[in-house]
């Protein structure tokens, strides 16, 4: 049963990272540890991988906008 989880984990981060390489900056990794989650909350890998990717990829942007604000500032 680990195995399947794991490799249906495996192959969401893919499909994620194929379908929108352009944007998928923090997905993967937000998508594995929401897969994991989910999965031990209830059985819910696909919505916690699903829901990991989406706050991956905002906290990446955020981080990424906070990054650029910091240069841009004279100190």
């Amino acid at each position: 049963m680990m195995k399947q989880f794991l490799g249906f984990v495996t192959l969401s981060a893919f499909l994620a990272c194929v379908s929108v390489p352009a944007e998928a900056k923090g997905c993967i990794k937000g998508a594995l540890i929401g897969g994991i989650a989910g999965h031990f909350a209830g059985h819910h890998g696909t919505a916690g991988a699903a829901a990991g990717c989406v706050i991956g990829h905002h906290e990446a942007t955020r981080q990424t906008e906070h990054t650029r604000q910091q240069q841009r500032t004279p100190q």
